[in-house]
């Protein structure tokens, strides 16, 4: 990629205090992007992506807030603007991953994952779009699931929600066509990242093996993601993209 080939450009980034939405901020910053940072509630999380992008040379602002409410998504969007005076890209990477059987599942429990990933992804394109299509060169790039499309035990929230990221994506590339956003899916497989001890390993995870015979890397998902924001994807839209190793071989 082109150094800086985001210059004078704006990123809003939700859940990326950590893991995939932290190197994601952090690769778009560094192609020249300004960044929204934003976490639920981890304040130091947050201003610790902000601290690195700044410490490199980069411009970057923390919102703390549950993109599952619309406020949420108003205020990064009047956080892009009024920090940096406008919004380009959108990056929906916030999401809570949990596992629990069909017949114990609530719908508190059913509601509250598909509340952050789905409603937070409808909520924040709903706050950013009337800036994205100002962009001329506007992308918006969705976080799929690799459990949505190869199936799993236990995840039919998360499944359900992230299967929906997909109809999503492709409605909204529809949608925005006219207005030159582009909008895609990028989905990751078999990631290494930091867990903690209420997230444990996936259960779909020991029935995966990539054909490289390695797992990636947060990084890897976010040179999809630069890739996608960047000049050189504007002829990619409603895609789904699956970046696993050959994890999984599907559409």
């Amino acid at each position: 990629m082109a150094d800086k080939e985001l210059a004078n450009r704006v990123a809003i980034v939700t859940g990326s205090g950590r893991n995939i939405g932290r190197a994601i901020a952090l690769s778009l910053a560094a192609g020249g992007a300004c960044i929204v940072v934003n976490a639920r509630g981890n304040k130091a999380e947050a201003d610790a992506v902000v601290g690195e992008i700044v410490k490199s040379g980069g411009k970057a602002v923390a919102v703390l807030g549950d993109v599952a409410e619309s406020a949420t998504a108003e205020k990064l969007a009047s956080a892009a603007v009024e920090r940096f005076g406008r919004i380009d890209f959108l990056i929906n990477n916030a999401a809570i991953r949990a596992e629990k059987p069909i017949d114990a599942l609530s719908y508190e429990d059913w509601r509250r994952i598909l509340g952050v990933i789905l409603d937070g992804a409808f909520h924040s394109v709903k706050a950013a779009m009337p800036h994205l299509k100002k962009s001329g060169a506007g992308a918006i790039v969705n976080l799929g699931g690799l459990s949505a499309h190869s199936g799993s035990k236990d995840r039919a929230h998360v499944m359900t929600a992230k299967a929906g990221i997909v109809g999503f994506t492709r409605a909204l590339a529809a949608d925005l066509a006219a207005d030159n956003v582009t909008v895609n899916c990028v989905v990751p497989g078999l990631i290494n990242t930091k867990r903690s001890a209420t997230a444990p390993e996936p259960q779909h995870h020991s029935v995966h093996r990539t054909l490289t015979g390695q797992r990636g890397t947060p990084e890897d998902i976010a040179a999809m993601v630069r890739f996608l924001c960047g000049p050189g994807a504007r002829y990619i839209t409603g895609q789904t993209i699956h970046v696993n190793g050959g994890a999984y071989l599907g559409s």
